[in-house]
């Protein structure tokens, strides 16, 4: 992998865990339970993708 790649793998991990992050807060804030709900089911899946990503990484 060259450098630029690992740069893009980088940044795409960066941007799951801020997702991860932004959605676990806004769930917390939520008082409607399907939203909070939702919310939480993106945070699941952000940080699905960020360890399948990392996984495939090692």
């Amino acid at each position: 992998m060259s450098e630029k790649e690992l740069l893009y793998v980088e940044d795409a991990l960066t941007q799951m865990l801020l997702l991860h992050t932004k959605c676990r807060n806004h769930a917390n804030m939520m008082q409607d339970r399907e939203l909070k709900a939702y919310c939480k089911e993106l945070e699941t899946r952000a940080e699905e993708a960020y360890l399948r990503i990392f996984k495939i990484l090692q």
